[in-house]
């Protein structure tokens, strides 16, 4: 009652919003648990890499001692924290996929005649997504724990924060994608192009320095990678440690894609002007 008494300065009430942004975010964990084989895909991918990759690759890319490890570890030790990343990625654009679909079927469009704000339907959007992506990430460390995966206790904790911003950027970045991507079939484009690219030129599978060894150029890209610093935050989270630099980075690139998502789904310049799904007149 204390909560409903409270009106908001568009003129809904707290209760309101809260009602708004639980049914999206059920909407999407139900559909969540419906398609359990996007939650199986999720987990494959990076437990492909982890137990077959670097099983291979365990002597020719033994990693030194670099912050924030304080001894010497295994090669799939350091890829950890870039799997979990890598699962935050391709859940963020398999919910821009999924704002394809919800479009093209006219359900995004149901959503978005709301008389709320836009921006807060795409954030509430945004959060959904990033929940699961989470949810997705604590279950790949579980079954990495069983591979001798053990950061510190504490850290399944610490790293909580730094998950939920990276999942908020990399979210925000598939949204922004998904806002010029008219049918299903363009989304093979930006696998090629997006997805892969951040990927492997980061830091998820070889530490920077090694990159410079060889291509100084490539070095360059992967440092101002924003995939780079969601990694390097989860890496040193994960050991209770701050990256104060990937921090402003991800932070900082978190609010800019969020911003250009809610400008590009803004009505004069987003779907609402691009007609009929598929691009008919």
């Amino acid at each position: 009652m204390t909560i409903e008494a409270i009106p908001s300065p568009r003129g809904f009430t707290l209760a309101q919003y809260a009602v708004c942004m639980n049914g999206i975010v059920w909407r999407e964990a139900l559909r969540f648990l419906h398609q359990r084989e996007r939650f199986v895909s999720a987990l494959v991918r990076p437990l492909v890499w982890l137990f077959i990759f670097a099983a291979g690759f365990r002597q020719v890319l033994g990693i030194s001692i670099i912050p924030p490890y304080e001894t010497y570890i295994l090669y799939e030790v350091y890829i950890t924290p870039g799997l979990m990343a890598m699962i935050q990625l391709f859940n963020g654009m398999q919910s821009s996929l999924s704002m394809v679909y919800d479009r093209e079927m006219g359900n995004m469009r149901t959503l978005l005649v709301s008389p709320l704000p836009r921006w807060y339907l795409l954030f509430c959007k945004l959060l959904a997504g990033t929940a699961v992506s989470v949810l997705q990430v604590y279950a790949f460390l579980a079954i990495a724990w069983f591979w001798e995966i053990e950061p510190p206790p504490i850290g399944y904790l610490t790293v909580l924060p730094a998950l939920i911003l990276s999942g908020l950027m990399l979210g925000a970045l598939g949204m922004l994608i998904s806002s010029g991507i008219k049918q299903l079939e363009n989304f093979a484009g930006v696998m090629n192009f997006v997805i892969f690219p951040m990927f492997f030129a980061s830091s998820a599978l070889y530490p920077l320095w090694r990159v410079q060894e060889g291509s100084p150029m490539l070095a360059f890209i992967c440092e101002i990678n924003p995939f780079t610093h969601a990694v390097e935050l989860i890496r040193f989270a994960l050991y209770g440690r701050l990256n104060g630099v990937s921090l402003a980075v991800v932070g900082g690139c978190a609010i800019v894609f969020m911003v250009a998502a809610a400008m590009a789904y803004d009505p004069s310049r987003g779907i609402a002007r691009r007609g009929p799904a598929g691009g008919e007149a």
